[in-house]
């Protein structure tokens, strides 16, 4: 058992161990450019966040329980928009672009930042942000300033460290311990290693989704029962 807070408006939760959510359905939603209007969601938003050629897109297809629903490529670079995937109609996973692509236009890079800055301030509906970084690297100053983008915007980030799979077993803490110590993370953040390929990770992921999609819930009766008392 495991207490984490991952957003201001949230309290700090006890963590059970519990099984999975099933997911039923996946509907890419909406997709936004870097002149998009961002969508007034009043279902729950859980972003990830990450670096170019992380492994966001396994990730999300892994959570999804979806082959290649999120599509990936050894290209780095290819999320450049914002996507919105609604998942069981119920709540949604927000796939940010990645950042740090070395070989985009200077400005484009800028434009990403912004729209990434832009929907963290805004969205009124978002409770959890998953920050990957690579295991196998220590976190570079692009990752350092995403996580204290967020932070500043009052989330507290669960790190994941993707491509658990590529580096031996005897040296997977001392790349936790670096990647907390270089992210200079709030005492208590989760750093959960992961494996698209032997989808390591993929429960305890959803322990928290499960916990913050319970608490979205309570926060919308409370909006309700103060609506009436009105």
């Amino acid at each position: 058992m495991r207490k984490v807070r991952v957003h201001r408006n949230c309290s700090f939760f006890t963590v059970p161990q519990t099984k999975a959510m099933k997911i039923k359905s996946v509907n890419l939603e909406t997709v936004c450019g870097v002149t998009s209007r961002l969508p007034q969601n009043r279902m729950l938003e859980i972003a990830f966040a990450g670096r170019s050629n992380v492994g966001k897109s396994s990730l999300i297809n892994a959570l999804m329980n979806r082959k290649n629903y999120a599509k990936t490529s050894s290209r780095p670079g290819k999320t450049q928009t914002i996507n919105f995937y609604n998942i069981n109609d119920a709540f949604y996973f927000v796939d940010l672009p990645g950042y740090g692509y070395a070989k985009a236009a200077p400005e484009l890079i800028k434009k990403w930042g912004r729209m990434i800055e832009r929907y963290l301030k805004d969205s009124r509906v978002l409770r959890l942000v998953f920050l990957l970084v690579d295991i196998r690297h220590k976190p570079n100053a692009n990752d350092i300033q995403m996580y204290d983008w967020c932070v500043e915007y009052g989330f507290h980030p669960i790190i994941i460290a993707t491509k658990e799979d590529k580096v031996k077993r005897s040296e997977k803490q001392k790349r936790l311990r670096e990647i907390e110590e270089t992210l200079g993370v709030v005492e208590g953040t989760p750093v959960i290693p992961f494996s698209s390929v032997t989808k390591s990770g993929r429960e305890e992921i959803f322990e928290y989704i499960d916990m913050v999609y319970e608490d979205f819930g309570k926060d919308i009766l409370r909006e309700l029962e103060q609506g009436f008392e009105k």
